[in-house]
């Protein structure tokens, strides 16, 4: 080995813990553990790949792009963390280790938290187009007691693959939240969901597209289940026969969580409560893991 490999090394190794020194002082024990993480594989992969000063600033530039372009309605770190398998990996970390329970799934970043509250039977779409879809099943716990009066936040693009946040008229519609009932019984209607493009006229596109990527999700439902004593459950349902489930964009797809649809023609809706034709209908059962504090 050369004298100015060994200088240059020297040179970094110094560089590394320096940084990982300041840190030592942080009181709180798991910001200072995160940290000390942080630096060492951050600097081992600039290390690796041999960073240079043009790469760095075109990081930098990347991720103020992506600040600049992020505002109450659209979350580019969330789609960055999404497109690398962050966000799964951080699921798959956190997944609660209960035979039986509905796998969990990415979060996504169209989420709001002024969702209208409708009735048992209720109508999320409140205008998203798209055929009208039956949704229901039951809130269970994996050892198949119901749970009753479960928060059942739900969400979703319509057909043409827009979320009401990407409306320009600012209306809502396409979510809304419900109330298990007493026998943990759900339903709702809403629109069949479709699949559609993350948003890619950003940096994150930019990386989808100059790494030879789609931006394609599969159709998809969101749900998002609390109750108390149960861990919340944030997940998808899939429609089974995508074209995409096996090139998901953000890597969200889970066989359990893919569900077949039944289509009907001319059979009345269940209760009478929407359209006699040209209808879909979706069962699904949401299994909540038990609280780690229980």
């Amino acid at each position: 080995m050369s004298d100015v490999h060994v200088r240059t090394t020297d040179r970094e190794d110094a560089v590394t813990a320096e940084v990982l020194a300041s840190f030592d002082a942080t009181p709180d024990p798991r910001l200072r553990t995160v940290m000390h993480s942080l630096v060492r594989h951050l600097h081992a992969f600039a290390r690796e790949i041999r960073l240079t000063e043009s790469e760095w600033e075109t990081a930098i530039e990347f991720l103020t792009r992506a600040g600049h372009i992020t505002d109450s309605k659209r979350q580019e770190f969330i789609l960055l963390s999404d497109v690398l398998g962050l966000s799964m990996l951080t699921v798959a970390i956190n997944e609660a280790a209960a035979p039986g329970a509905t796998e969990s799934t990415v979060f996504g970043p169209f989420f709001v938290d002024d969702a209208p509250e409708i009735p048992l039977g209720g109508d999320i779409a409140r205008g998203a187009s798209g055929m009208p879809c039956h949704v229901s099943g039951q809130v269970r716990s994996v050892t198949g007691e119901p749970i009753a009066g479960a928060r059942i936040e739900v969400w979703e693009a319509d057909e043409d693959g827009f979320y009401d946040v990407q409306y320009p008229d600012g209306r809502s519609a396409g979510r809304g939240w419900l109330s298990s009932g007493i026998d943990g019984e759900y339903r709702f209607w809403s629109v069949l969901p479709a699949p559609y493009p993350i948003p890619h006229d950003g940096p994150v596109g930019d990386l989808l597209t100059a790494t030879a990527r789609g931006p394609m999700r599969p159709a998809h439902l969101h749900f998002m289940v609390t109750a108390p004593n149960f861990r919340p459950l944030i997940t998808h349902i899939f429609l089974a026969d995508d074209p995409y489930l096996d090139c998901d964009a953000v890597f969200g797809v889970k066989d359990s969580l893919v569900v077949e649809v039944t289509h009907h023609t001319d059979t009345p809706a269940p209760e009478g409560s929407g359209p006699h034709e040209g209808w879909a209908e979706i069962t699904f059962d949401l299994v909540l893991a038990p609280s780690d504090d229980r």
